[in-house]
């Protein structure tokens, strides 16, 4: 069932069209000539993204910042004179999501797709995107495959891959002297994003003189983790490494606390959805991640002033991925003044820098389509007046201004990838 969805209007879990700020012509009687009423009245944006399952919860960060997204551009006079429509829709697993990107692509014929978290679904999605020739914007995907063996000319990333991730958690863990010569177990999602991500925190663990004792691969829909704190407790690890994901992540950190782990804790992957979720007694352990509400650029402090006001909650990083998508296409075809799909990927993959609501501004690499950005690292906020949206407290960025923002990301030598 497709709805109309206002501003004002709650965001459901069914299938949503989003339609703001289009022409008033049809409601004030107008009759357009006929070769103006062929042409579509929007640009239709197809959304797909987990809104249940273990990955929910981010899921649902993920359509508010795409709707906020649309609002503001359409408010803004729209593309070309033309506003653009969300559709948004549950992904819920790989093969749906393959199917409702198809539908998308033939039935609706939106003119990109975006979204995602699952490196699984995000494939599913990018194969049929390519197919079509449409763009996809993934946005939460970490999985390096999707920019190396897997990547696509049509298939652009406003999320990190797992090597920056790795990286950027690494450089902290070097500093506090936990890699060489430390004994580190790790429990890891078991599906294809936990997998390519213990890969990476492995090579790096071991090129940095790591020692490396177990790794457990845990079931997605895993809620009880009493037999992994038995196993940390007798192992006596120098460092715990987490590679779980969404709510995995949430549950651990909870029971690692509720046990009184004395064990450091470090992951390569976190959200503030998981943060929020474990509170402030759950918390804990030093983890990578995108972006937060407390990073002090101006533009990233009036998009979570916007975000607030329009959510009654500040965002988070997945919000921000898919709110950045959607903004830079937008920003993209009003540039060139062009909705030629192969003329926004060009210019796309020219070097043109973007706001990405950091310090630095981001651009995306040529030959892998990765969005370079700006990283930081998170830990339990000291202060424990603190409200319960700033729990965390979020570092300096990563890496150093002096440097360049590519030393997080894989080489072309590392991720190879070759356009079709």
């Amino acid at each position: 069932m497709e709805t109309t969805v206002s501003k004002q209007q709650p965001i459901s879990k069914s299938r949503r069209q989003i339609v703001l700020g289009a022409s008033g012509a049809a409601a004030l009687g107008v009759v357009a000539p006929a070769f103006v009423r062929a042409q579509p009245a929007s640009f239709k944006i197809g959304h797909l993204t987990p809104r249940t399952g273990f990955l929910g919860p981010m899921g649902e960060y993920a359509v508010m910042g795409a709707t906020l997204a649309v609002e503001e551009v359409n408010a803004a006079g729209g593309v070309l004179g033309r506003p653009f429509e969300l559709l948004a829709e549950d992904s819920v697993n790989p093969q749906t999501a393959s199917s409702k990107a198809q539908r998308m692509v033939e039935r609706d014929n939106v003119y990109a797709l975006v979204g995602e978290i699952s490196s699984a679904s995000g494939l599913a999605i990018s194969q049929v995107a390519t197919r079509a020739q449409k763009m996809f914007f993934q946005t939460g995907c970490n999985s390096d495959e999707l920019r190396g063996k897997n990547c696509s000319r049509y298939l652009f990333h406003t999320e990190a891959n797992n090597t920056m991730y790795v990286r950027t958690i690494g450089r902290y863990l070097q500093r506090e002297n936990m890699v060489k010569g430390k004994r580190w177990m790790a429990f890891t999602a078991d599906y294809a994003f936990g997998h390519d991500l213990f890969e990476k925190t492995k090579a790096f663990m071991d090129a940095n003189g790591g020692i490396f004792i177990s790794n457990d691969m845990i079931p997605t829909d895993a809620t009880e983790y009493s037999a992994m704190i038995l196993k940390i407790r007798q192992q006596k690890p120098d460092l715990v490494m987490s590679n779980l994901a969404g709510n995995q992540t949430t549950n651990f950190m909870k029971q690692y606390n509720e046990f009184k782990i004395p064990f450091p804790l470090a992951g390569a992957d976190l959200n503030s959805v998981s943060i929020w979720g474990a509170g402030a007694e759950g918390f804990s352990g030093t983890w990578p991640i995108i972006w937060t509400h407390q990073v002090k650029a101006p533009s990233a402090q009036k998009f979570v002033q916007a975000f607030t006001k329009r959510f009654n909650r500040p965002p988070d990083n997945q919000g921000v991925a898919d709110y950045l998508a959607i903004k830079i296409l937008a920003q993209s075809m009003n540039a060139i003044k062009s909705d030629d799909t192969m003329k926004v990927i060009q210019y796309l993959e020219s070097g043109v820098k973007f706001d990405v609501l950091r310090a630095r501004e981001g651009y995306f690499r040529p030959w892998d389509h990765q969005l370079m950005f700006e990283m930081y690292t998170v830990s339990p906020n000291p202060d424990k007046k603190a409200g319960k949206w700033d729990i965390m407290q979020t570092s300096a960025p990563v890496p150093e201004p002096s440097e360049s923002l590519e030393v997080l990301a894989p080489s072309q030598q590392e991720n190879a990838c070759k356009f079709a």
